[in-house]
């Protein structure tokens, strides 16, 4: 039976809410104000019919875009003004429902590129090539088109001619000056046999994550903010290029480094925020505990001569540390940091903490702890739009530590 509803929310995933008898109901590819006629199932719906359209909807850019279509993006529906202001209304969300009410946040950064903004992407088998995961997880869309990735991304996919029955995924990776890496997965861990005409290198991915070369070299090479920097196959980097020198900005300008001052740089990676603090301070200790992660560090800070690498687990350096620091920087998954690593940060007595974050959801909820448990106070939050058309967000926070009286 159809119903008809209006949508007077959004959730974190970036379905529309509708009430129906003070009960929600999610309902995917809607904005809120609209109204129209859907199918409704427990707490899910189907839109069938628009009555009232908002103002912010669009077209479309994608054939693929839609129900019972690739999953990828969840907002193409939307003008880019609507979506930031809905990314800054669901991390306030993210914020509040841990109780922190009224947080100190500045409005999205819109990414410099709306479209064909990523170098990287992640490929899954589908039925009739390669693909992403249709909508709501229902198995996997091929594609022969996507208007968020690199152009040159589907260049290479569209030439491969790859038939491994075991591959469970596919990334591929594009700098700009053209050069291409592919790094494989698959389900029984064993590095396929190929031969691969196309100017790419080749890498395998082991489930424990431990890169293998095949072909070409282990690494790409990236310019992110006028400074060049080798990623090994495995080894997480935000895609959006353009955006990372906008956070770059974000993060050194809540630094604020001084001559004097010893930096903490806790889930390094590639060494991306020590390499841009190092030039105006004393001393940088970066941390990771991935090696690959630490071998592109110890490359792209190799003309520092006032950086230490540590490679180990965050909570476990931190037990060990015997210094103090003045400035934190955090940059942990999308699932946070460790409990025990935000309760370490004590041993650090640092005045400032820098927090970038992948997820409003796990910012906020350890930000909590960094206030009720450590003493800090939350100054600002920016949050930085990475995926414009999809629902994700990423934010950086600043932190003081509270002045005792």
């Amino acid at each position: 039976m159809l119903t008809q509803i209006t949508i007077t929310d959004i959730a974190p995933d970036g379905r529309g809410i509708a009430f129906i008898k003070g009960k929600p109901i999610y309902i995917p590819y809607t904005i809120p104000g609209e109204t129209l006629m859907a199918h409704v199932f427990e707490n899910r719906g189907t839109g069938v019919t628009l009555l009232e359209s908002s103002t912010d909807r669009v077209e479309p850019r994608c054939s693929h875009f839609g129900l019972g279509k690739c999953g990828g993006c969840q907002w193409q529906h939307l003008n880019l003004d609507a979506q930031i202001a809905l990314k800054t209304d669901l991390v306030a969300m993210a914020f509040e429902q841990e109780g922190i009410a009224n947080p100190p946040l500045q409005f999205t950064l819109a990414s410099p590129q709306e479209w064909h903004y990523s170098n990287t992407a992640t490929f899954i088998p589908a039925e009739g090539g390669l693909g992403f995961m249709g909508q709501d997880g229902e198995g996997a869309i091929a594609i022969d088109e996507c208007s968020v990735i690199h152009p040159a991304i589907l260049q290479v996919i569209n030439e491969l001619d790859l038939t491994i029955d075991t591959l469970t995924s596919l990334t591929v990776q594009v700098n700009e000056q053209g050069e291409a890496m592919l790094i494989l997965q698959t389900s029984d861990d064993e590095p396929p046999e190929l031969e691969i005409t196309l100017p790419v290198s080749l890498n395998f991915l082991l489930s424990h994550h431990e890169p293998l070369n095949l072909i070409g070299h282990t690494h790409s090479v990236q310019r992110i903010h006028n400074r060049t920097f080798r990623i090994t196959a495995g080894v997480e980097n935000r895609s959006n290029l353009g955006q990372v020198a906008q956070m770059v900005e974000v993060v050194l300008r809540y630094l604020d480094p001084q001559p004097s001052q010893r930096i903490l740089d806790l889930y390094g990676g590639i060494g991306l925020f020590s390499a841009f603090v190092a030039p105006h301070v004393e001393h940088v200790t970066y941390v990771d505990s991935y090696p690959p992660a630490a071998t592109d560090a110890e490359a792209n800070l190799a003309d520092f001569d006032n950086i230490d690498i540590l490679e180990g687990r965050v909570e476990l350096v931190l037990e060990a540390l015997d210094e103090p620091f003045d400035t934190i920087i955090v940059d942990p998954p999308a699932r946070g940091m460790n409990h025990q690593a935000i309760l370490n940060l004590r041993r650090v007595k640092a005045s400032t903490l820098v927090y970038i974050s992948q997820n409003p959801t796990t910012l906020a909820r350890d930000a909590k702890v960094l206030m009720d448990e450590l003493g800090y106070r939350l100054v600002e939050v920016q949050p930085l739009d990475f995926a414009p058309h999809r629902v994700a967000v990423e934010c950086v926070a600043l932190f003081h530590k509270k002045k005792r009286k």
